[in-house]
């Protein structure tokens, strides 16, 4: 009964130190790209009750008419949808952000847009794989100016990215007569790796297999899922990521990738260009083989109903069925030139699709895709295997290391062929990172925004495909798009992204 009474006191402690202070906010106006939005900002806010690393913080903001009982876009302080952008990038840290200028679009950020379009916004620091050391390193989604800082604690392995973000959704319904906004309309949104989290919090909702780590920073006790997920190229299934990935590019030995770093200066490209060795293109096989069987075993159906598999030469309806997305985008291209015209800052080179060609092309239709020319054309970006290094040197083994560890195997294949001397990831934490294995097993968001360019190469198209199709086969509903011409990138479509929030809370 001690026990108990303990336990009880405790709880009410953190509840009280969890409270928002509505009355700490203030009121500013930010600009960006020849915009002005004015809205009540809450910055720094410390979201869990023994937080690990400074990063743990959030900021809140909320539209100024909602102070004066006004609307915006049909929205009440109470009507609200409650947006949630991270900027993680990599797995990296993602800290907590404000609106201002996204300087890879040109355009006002996802908080800004969010802002003017009546939503709630609430941005929460997250810890990553570098967290307790400084690093230069920049992945897309990540925030440009944040470089860390260097405390010797590598508190930030997986699962804290997923934890932490959690224990921002919990903070939200902990204070939910506090801070204005529906918490059944709460709708996350990142790029990359940052996509992967979004999707974690969209299909991973109340799972107990967080609890641990939410009670050890102290998160309050609240339910952590969310009413919608939007996700742009998310990195993620990460153990069948290499074997998807093969399928896709196995055959072709040169690979070009960018990789970007932050300087005094801004963000700098280093541009990098390889040939596989005889022993990659070997792996590169042995790990085209594997895939199959893992596609297979998911039982796959498209919309009607049809099922979707693969031989063991990678032939198949899948495949036929990911083509199919590939001409749809390049149909659409042809009908509104959207890449040519206001997505050309972002758009690959060499992506006009009057003139590709791996298309054929009758009338305004794209009708045929050469699969083996189209992988050509936008090329290899990584070598094999493409995510879990033989030699432990790829961000996402950083992201399964410990705070012993700086880096881990979390893929049966890799830790078989291992150059260097290695562990394995414990297979629950790998399952955690893995939104695919929640889908129906937890309580999974009801709405789905997946968009992956068709010129990104940073994974298979296979892996957001699967987790769009998982979804549809087990009754969600998804908007699904891979939008022409565009490359690992995401926020490039906002106001289309926030018509569609619209749509899923009633208002169009």
């Amino acid at each position: 009964m001690k026990q108990d009474y303990k336990e009880y006191e405790e709880k009410i402690k953190m509840n009280d130190n969890l409270k928002f202070d509505a009355e700490r906010g203030e009121t500013r106006t930010y600009e960006a790209a020849g915009k002005k939005i004015t809205c009540r900002a809450y910055l720094g806010i410390v979201y869990c009750e023994r937080p690990a690393d400074p990063v743990q913080k959030l900021n809140i903001f909320v539209p100024e008419a909602y102070g004066q009982g006004g609307t915006v876009c049909g929205y009440t302080k109470d009507t609200a949808p409650i947006f949630i952008p991270n900027t993680v990038g990599g797995y990296l840290p993602g800290p907590a952000d404000e609106p201002g200028l996204n300087i890879r679009t040109g355009m006002p950020n996802s908080i800004f847009t969010a802002l003017e379009h009546g939503c709630v916004v609430v941005s929460g620091g997250v810890r990553g794989r570098t967290s307790g050391k400084r690093n230069s390193e920049f992945f897309e989604g990540g925030k440009t100016d944040d470089t860390g800082q260097y405390d010797g604690k590598m508190v930030g392995k997986a699962p804290a990215l997923i934890v932490d973000m959690k224990a921002v959704i919990r903070y939200i319904r902990h204070n939910r007569s506090l801070i204005p906004g529906d918490t059944e309309r709460i709708i996350t949104s990142g790029t990359s790796a940052g996509g992967a989290l979004s999707a974690l919090a969209g299909a991973a909702g109340n799972s107990q297999d967080y609890v641990p780590y939410l009670k050890e920073i102290g998160a309050a006790d609240e339910r952590d899922d969310v009413f919608a997920a939007n996700c742009y190229c998310p990195i993620h299934n990460l153990e069948n990521a290499d074997a998807a990935y093969e399928w896709q590019f196995g055959g072709i030995r040169d690979y070009y990738r960018t990789r970007h770093q932050k300087t005094e200066n801004g963000i700098i490209r280093i541009p990098e260009e390889g040939t596989m060795t005889d022993r990659q293109m070997e792996l590169s096989q042995e790990l085209q083989n594997r895939f199959p069987a893992y596609l297979n075993s998911l039982n796959l159906k498209d919309e009607n109903g049809n099922s979707l598999k693969l031989d063991n030469n990678g032939e198949g309806s899948f495949l036929e069925y990911i083509k199919g997305q590939i001409l749809k985008s390049a149909s659409r291209e042809l009908a509104f030139h959207g890449a040519a015209s206001h997505l050309s800052r972002l758009a690959a080179p060499g992506s006009a699709v009057d003139t590709f060609p791996a298309l054929t092309i009758l009338g305004e239709s794209a009708v045929g895709l050469d699969w083996k020319a189209y992988m050509k054309a936008i090329t290899r970006m990584k070598p094999a295997p493409a995510f879990d290094a033989t030699d432990l040197k790829s961000p996402e083994n950083e992201e399964f290391g410990s705070m012993e560890m700086e880096a881990r195997h979390f893929s049966e294949f890799s830790m078989e062929h291992t150059e260097t001397e290695a562990e394995m990831a414990p297979a629950q934490l790998i399952r955690m990172l893995n939104p695919t294995q929640y889908i129906g097993n937890a309580d999974t968001a009801k709405h789905w925004r997946i968009r992956h360019g068709s010129f990104d190469r940073d994974t298979s198209f296979a892996i957001p495909v699967i987790l769009a199709l998982l979804l549809e086969n087990n009754g969600y509903d998804v908007d699904f798009f891979l939008p022409w011409g565009i490359p690992h990138s995401g926020d490039y479509d906002l106001q289309e992204l926030f018509a569609w929030i619209d749509t899923i809370c009633g208002q169009q």
